[in-house]
C-alpha cells in the first residue's frame, strides 16, 4: 500500500471537546495537503470545516448522538439534517447500545431509519455510517459478544446505512479491534467497514486494513502516513484524542 493509498482510507479527526480553532484550521489544512478521504469534526464546526474544504475532494464529516448515543431517535434526525444543511457529506452516528447489547434488530432498525429518513432527506448522497462500540458488545465473551455484534450488522444493514464503524474512541470498554473488525466483515454482507479508536501507529492502521476495514478515524493520521513513507519507521505522533 502506497501512502497515497492508505491516505484515501482515513477519515482525519479531531473530536475532542476542548478543540480551539487554530487546532481544528490545522487538521482541515493537513487533511487537504495530504488528501484524506474526509475531515471528521464535531457539529458546532461543520460550517466553517465545510467552507476551508470548498473546492477540494476532501469530504466533510460529523457525528451525531455522541459520544454516547442516548439521544431521541428525533434528536439525532434533526442533529443528522442540521449538520448536513450546515455542509456535511458523512455523517457518523452513535448508536444506542442497549438496543445491541440485548440483540434488538427491530429497534435498533427503527432509530437507524429514522436518521436516514431525515438525512436523506436533506441530501440524498450523503454517506452514512453507524458506531457500535465493538468493544462494548464484544465485552460479554463468546457467543454472546458475537451475536450483539451480528445483530448491529443487520441492524445497520437494513435501515440502509452505508458503514458500519466500531468505536468513538471515548467508550471505557475501549476501541477498535482486529477481532471486531474480522467479525464486522464476517456479518456484515453489504456494509462499509470503519475502524477508529486506539489506532495510533501504522502496525495497527494496517492490521485494520488487513482484516477489513475500508476506513480507519484517525487523528495520528499525519504521523501514520509519514511513518509508511518512511518504510516503517515511527515519525512523532499527537498526544491524546481520537
Amino acid at each position: 500500500m502506497t501512502p497515497s493509498d492508505l491516505a484515501r482510507r482515513i477519515d482525519h479527526t479531531i473530536l475532542k471537546p476542548e478543540a480551539l480553532p487554530p487546532e481544528v484550521h490545522k487538521v482541515v489544512t493537513e487533511a487537504i495537503e495530504y488528501a484524506f478521504a474526509s475531515v471528521c469534526v464535531a457539529p458546532a464546526w461543520v460550517g466553517k470545516v465545510s467552507a476551508m474544504l470548498k473546492g477540494t475532494p476532501v469530504a466533510c464529516c460529523t457525528v451525531v448522538g455522541f459520544p454516547n448515543g442516548t439521544s431521541k431517535p428525533t434528536l439525532k434526525a434533526i442533529e443528522a439534517s442540521s449538520a448536513i444543511k450546515d455542509g456535511a457529506t458523512e455523517v457518523d452516528v452513535v448508536a444506542f447500545l442497549p438496543f445491541l447489547i440485548n440483540h434488538d434488530v427491530d429497534a435498533a432498525k427503527a432509530e437507524l431509519m429514522e436518521v436516514v429518513r431525515a438525512a436523506r432527506a436533506t441530501r440524498s448522497d450523503v454517506v452514512i455510517k453507524v458506531i457500535v462500540e465493538s468493544a462494548a458488545l464484544l465485552k460479554a465473551g463468546g457467543e454472546k459478544g458475537e451475536r450483539a455484534l451480528a445483530t448491529a450488522c443487520q441492524a445497520v444493514r437494513q435501515s440502509g446505512c452505508d458503514f458500519i464503524k466500531t468505536s468513538t474512541g471515548f467508550h471505557p470498554a475501549g476501541g477498535a479491534s482486529v477481532e471486531a473488525v474480522r467479525l464486522m466483515k464476517k456479518y456484515g454482507e453489504g456494509l462499509l467497514v470503519k475502524a477508529s479508536g486506539g489506532i495510533r501507529d501504522l502496525a495497527t492502521a494496517q492490521a485494520m486494513i488487513e482484516a477489513g476495514a475500508d476506513r480507519l478515524g484517525l487523528s495520528a493520521s499525519v504521523a501514520i502516513v509519514e511513518e509508511l513513507k518512511q518504510g516503517g519507521t515511527k515519525a512523532p505522533q499527537p498526544t491524546g484524542g481520537y
